[in-house]
C-alpha cells in the first residue's frame, strides 16, 4: 500500500534586511520526494494554495525575499510532494520577521536612486552597462547628491577586477554630498542590490572622505542583472541583496563629503540605490 510522504521537521525562520532565510531538515526519502512546496501566510492559518506557494526546491533551505524595507512578519508551511505527486500534510506554521532597514528607520542625507527592488532610473540601465560602462563612465562615477542626475550620473553596473570588458580594474563610485554641521553620532550606509555575479560576487572597500573604512563581501546572485533591472517583475530570477553598515561620526566634517565604493574584486553587481542615512 502506497503511503504518503512525511512533513519536515526543525522549520526555521531567521529576518534580514528584506527577507527571511527558511532552513529545515529533510524528509526521508522513501517515497522519494520530488520537492518541497514552501507556503507563506500572514497569521498562523497558512492557507495552502497556489496564492500562498513562494517557492519550490529540494534542499532544506529557502529564501523569501523582496520583502522590502519595512521589518515584515510571515508565517511559513512546508509540504512534501513526492515523485507521484502525494503530498504530506502541512507542517506547523514558524513565524519569521524581516529586518527594518535604515532606509525607513532613518533620516535621508544623500541618496541615488529609489529603493524599490529596481535598477531601471539608473543610467545605462537595463541592459547597456557591459557595452557602454568604458565609454560613459571612463574614471568610475562621481555623482553630487542634488545635483547630479541618477539616469545619466551613476551607473546601474558596477564592474571589477574580474570583468574584461570593464579593463579587468577596479573601478571606484563616489556620492558627494553636504552636511552643515559634523555629525555628533555614526551615520548609516545602504547599498541595496537588484543582482550580483553568481561566483564571482567579490568585495569593495567602503571609504570615507578618502579613508578606507569598512570591507564588504557580496552575496553571490543569479547573474542576470546585468541584463534585466526589475527584481519584482513575476518570474525573475534576479536574487536581490543589501549591505547595510554604520560609519564613525568622526570621518565627517562639516561641508563636503564623500563615501566612496571601489571593487577590489571578482565581478560586477548591479544597484538598486544606494544612500547615507542619519539612524534615528
Amino acid at each position: 500500500m502506497s503511503r504518503s510522504p512525511k512533513p519536515v521537521t526543525g522549520l526555521a525562520a531567521e529576518g534580514r534586511i528584506g527577507a527571511i532565510d527558511l532552513t529545515w531538515d529533510l524528509a526521508a526519502w522513501e517515497p522519494l520526494v520530488d520537492h518541497y512546496a514552501v507556503h507563506a501566510g500572514e497569521s498562523r492559518r497558512v492557507d495552502i494554495s497556489d496564492d500562498t506557494l513562494v517557492g519550490k526546491t529540494v534542499y532544506g533551505r529557502l529564501t523569501h525575499d523582496t520583502l522590502g524595507p519595512e521589518a515584515r512578519t510571515r508565517y511559513y508551511s512546508i509540504v512534501t510532494v513526492d515523485a507521484a505527486g502525494r503530498r504530506s500534510r502541512p507542517t506547523a506554521a514558524v513565524r519569521g520577521t524581516s529586518t527594518e532597514s535604515i532606509v525607513v528607520g532613518g533620516t535621508p542625507v544623500a541618496t541615488v536612486g529609489a529603493f524599490d527592488s529596481k535598477s531601471l532610473e539608473l543610467a545605462l540601465a537595463p541592459s547597456g552597462g557591459q557595452s557602454r560602462f568604458l565609454s560613459t563612465f571612463p574614471n568610475g562615477v562621481d555623482f553630487t547628491h542634488g545635483s547630479s542626475d541618477p539616469a545619466a550620473d551613476w551607473s546601474y553596473l558596477h564592474p571589477g577586477p574580474s570583468d574584461s570588458w570593464a579593463g579587468r580594474r577596479s573601478h571606484t563610485f563616489r556620492l558627494h554630498f553636504e552636511l552643515p554641521d559634523a555629525p555628533g553620532d555614526d551615520l548609516g550606509f545602504a547599498i541595496w542590490l537588484i543582482d550580483t555575479h553568481a561566483t564571482l560576487a567579490g568585495t569593495a572597500v567602503i571609504a570615507v572622505n578618502g579613508t578606507d573604512t569598512a570591507d564588504v563581501a557580496f552575496e553571490g546572485g543569479a547573474t542576470r542583472g546585468s541584463l534585466e533591472g526589475d527584481a519584482t517583475a513575476p518570474g525573475t530570477a534576479l536574487r536581490p541583496s543589501f549591505v547595510e553598515l554604520t560609519l564613525p561620526a568622526e570621518r565627517f566634517a562639516a561641508g563636503r563629503n564623500t563615501v566612496s565604493i571601489t571593487k577590489t574584486q571578482g565581478s560586477w553587481h548591479a544597484y538598486d540605490a544606494v544612500g547615507v542615512f542619519r539612524l534615528d
